[in-house]
């Protein structure tokens, strides 16, 4: 009973697992979103992941504004995909593709205050090794006979083992969970 418990909840935490990869990109680094950073520049320098996060830092002169391709070509703010104000805006990246912004300020886009992303899929899609044609994977021996009974009025070492297992998996998945 204890060990499918303890398998339960490292299968829970193993989907809680893809959350420890996200990573928060301040965009233009150090400067944040100001005019004079190269975004192109800094943009090619990250890798950028669904579940990631893009966090704009900002003076009021400033906003953000999520736009289609066309208007990040031409530093068109006028039909916004979404609009962010406030001096701080974080965005999750939450599909594939391609995203651009631009400061929606007179002048700044076409200053160069603009970014374009590509976001890739998740960071922690497992990689799979296909298996050697002719080789069969091999199969583990098992015992036929169960393992003997604890002595009466005792839990076994594995008990013991299977509980701190599953309380290390719990907190384990707990701490991975507040990460991003």
């Amino acid at each position: 009973m204890k060990t499918a418990v303890a398998v339960v909840l490292v299968a829970v935490m193993a989907t809680l697992v893809p959350e420890a990869y996200c990573v928060d990109h301040v965009v233009g680094g150090s400067s944040g979103w100001a005019q004079s950073v190269d975004y192109t520049t800094w943009a090619n320098g990250e890798t950028f992941a669904v579940g990631d996060k893009l966090v704009f830092t900002y003076g009021g002169s400033h906003s953000v504004d999520q736009v289609s391709q066309s208007d990040y070509t031409n530093c068109n703010s006028g039909s916004a995909i979404k609009s962010y104000n406030g001096g701080s805006t974080t965005i999750t990246l939450s599909t594939a593709g391609s995203m651009y912004f631009i400061c929606p300020t007179v002048g700044h886009c076409d200053g160069g205050m603009k970014l374009a992303i590509t976001v890739g899929a998740s960071s922690t899609t497992p990689s799979t090794s296909p298996s050697t044609p002719g080789t069969s994977p091999s199969t583990p021996t098992t015992s036929t006979s169960p393992p003997p009974p604890p002595k009466s009025g005792s839990i076994g070492m594995s008990g013991y083992s299977n509980t701190l297992l599953a309380g290390a998996s719990i907190l384990a998945a707990t701490v991975v969970g507040l990460m991003c």
